[in-house]
């Protein structure tokens, strides 16, 4: 492994604490982070050398203590419907999973949190791989970087539009990928303020989605301290159900995260809460879930994405039909609320949403 330090992910202060090894003048050390910042961010350069505003001395003396690396692309598959899938590579040899989805108006990049994921979400082949390790935020940051380097977006940024009849630039990034965000909330967090940073990639809070099957204390926390929007994986409708699909409810149950965002949202006085919720057959899909679910949500601004199972070898489940869908939506329509179904990307590359696993081996117990 390589001794230099990798500043890709670093914030802002973390890298102001380094440059004061070299620049030890306050005024000069910051005006230096906001060059580096500008090089790596806003251009995506990753050579020291190439950084001509910063005297050649210093960078020299830079290049000997770090590096700007990104994950390395061992594997990438292109789906026909234009969905990306990214294998990545990192330098302890984990992998991890990253998927780029672009549409006509808008294009999303699902990035992972965790190396395997601890949550054993039964519908979720993420949820098949045990826990290795949290990622942290040069990792987080790095899958960005590399897929803006592999697409070459950092000049189709600068000239944006183009005669491609998808959406090239990256105009939303969800923590949907492998691992529970709020299960890593630190590097999760400096993940989000260094996406978020107006002199750097300048993503606008509503463009960030943390996916979270329900960390009641940390999604509080993470509305109050990152402020970007949280998407909660509901996926049933009574606990017996969810208790089964989404194992964490029996540590915070349906009540116990209903009544903590209504609260939330309460004090916030804001948008409204997304909910995810994956159709599956003859498990969560009957008359009955979906009438529960309007009661359930009563009162709550919310949004429900429905989502059609994708299958993996040796689930137990089945998507549920396009009619008991369309029927189950109706209902919800009917209370209105916002209800689009999901239109699934990536399946034939195993790329769609649960079906993410790499072949990392587990190293910890826990994290």
């Amino acid at each position: 492994m390589s001794q230099e330090s990798n500043i890709l992910g670093l914030s802002r202060d973390d890298l102001l604490s380094l440059i004061m090894g070299f620049e030890t003048e306050p005024k000069r050390a910051s005006m230096r982070v906001n060059q580096l910042w500008s090089w790596i961010y806003c251009h995506g350069i990753s050579s020291f050398d190439k950084m001509t505003n910063i005297d050649k001395n210093l960078r020299t003396e830079l290049k000997k203590v770090f590096k700007i690396s990104r994950p390395n692309i061992e594997k990438k598959e292109v789906s026909n419907d234009g969905t990306t899938k990214y294998l990545f590579c990192l330098e302890d040899q984990s992998k991890i999973e990253t998927v780029f989805i672009p549409e006509e108006k808008r294009s999303t990049l699902c990035i992972s949190s965790q190396v395997g994921c601890t949550l054993n979400c039964s519908f979720c082949y993420t949820g098949t791989q045990k826990l290795v390790r949290n990622l942290t935020s040069q990792e987080i940051i790095g899958q960005v970087i590399a897929v803006y380097d592999d697409l070459d977006l950092w000049k189709k940024m600068k000239n944006e539009g183009g005669q491609s009849s998808f959406f090239e630039i990256i105009t939303n990034i969800v923590f949907m990928g492998m691992g529970e965000p709020l299960l890593n909330y630190e590097e999760v967090k400096k993940a989000c303020n260094i996406l978020m940073d107006n002199r750097g990639l300048d993503f606008s809070r509503r463009r960030i989605t943390l996916s979270t099957a329900g960390i009641v204390p940390k999604i509080k926390t993470a509305h109050e301290e990152i402020g970007c929007m949280i998407a909660v994986s509901l996926h049933a409708t009574e606990n017996k159900t969810r208790d089964i699909l989404v194992p964490i409810n029996k540590k915070w149950n349906l009540e116990q995260l209903l009544s903590s965002l209504r609260n939330d949202v309460e004090l916030r006085n804001s948008e409204r809460v997304t909910f995810e919720y994956v159709m599956l057959d003859r498990v969560n899909d009957t008359t009955e879930d979906a009438h529960r679910l309007v009661k359930l949500l009563q009162g709550l601004p919310s949004k429900i994405n429905l989502i059609p199972f994708n299958s993996w070898t040796g689930s137990q489940y089945k998507r549920s039909s396009p009619d008991r869908i369309k029927a189950f939506r109706d209902i919800i329509i009917k209370s209105r609320l916002p209800s689009p179904i999901r239109r699934p990307r990536g399946e034939d590359i195993m790329a769609a949403c649960g079906q993410l696993k790499s072949s990392s081996i587990k190293e910890k117990a826990s994290i």
